[in-house]
């Protein structure tokens, strides 16, 4: 259950604050959309990128991989189950979706700028930081995942 508790203090501070508070800073006095299509899409956006963190964060790494998304609590076992199959980073790619909504929502090029900011933050992140960790702590088995499935654009198998 610590797993668990862990993420979900996570989730609060970290996605929280660059999927939540900072769009919600960046768009301003800016009315949602009046455009039915914009919102419904705006809405599919959001909706997906919540279910694709929450399945990641909570189903893969606090009870799968016995860990949380953050750097200083670790799963303890190698996810590569469920979104993880598809692609090698899902929680990500669900907190950018979830932005990406809300810079819809708003039309807002200050979210969308941001969007870009954050994608290559993260992307350097992940180059030069998990991918290195995960192989000194996983050994071939990260190897081999990494050899299979890709980092940012899904590979759909069916």
């Amino acid at each position: 259950m610590k797993p668990v508790l862990n993420t979900l203090i996570f989730t609060i501070f970290v996605p929280g604050t660059v999927a939540g508070y900072i769009p919600w800073r960046l768009h301003g006095t800016s009315p949602p959309t009046s455009s039915v299509g914009l919102l419904v899409l705006a809405i599919l956006l959001i909706a997906a990128g919540v279910a694709i963190y929450l399945h990641t964060a909570f189903w893969g790494f606090a009870l799968r991989g016995h860990g949380t998304p953050a750097p200083i609590a670790p799963t303890k076992k190698l996810v590569v189950e469920g979104l993880h199959r598809y692609v090698r980073n899902p929680m990500y790619i669900g907190v950018a979706t979830i932005v990406l909504g809300q810079a819809v929502l708003f039309r807002s090029w200050h979210i969308i700028e941001y969007l870009a900011a954050v994608l290559v933050i993260v992307n350097f992140f992940v180059v030069f930081y998990e991918e290195p960790t995960l192989a000194r702590q996983f050994g071939r088995d990260y190897e081999e995942y990494r050899g299979t499935v890709p980092r940012w654009i899904p590979k759909i198998r069916l």
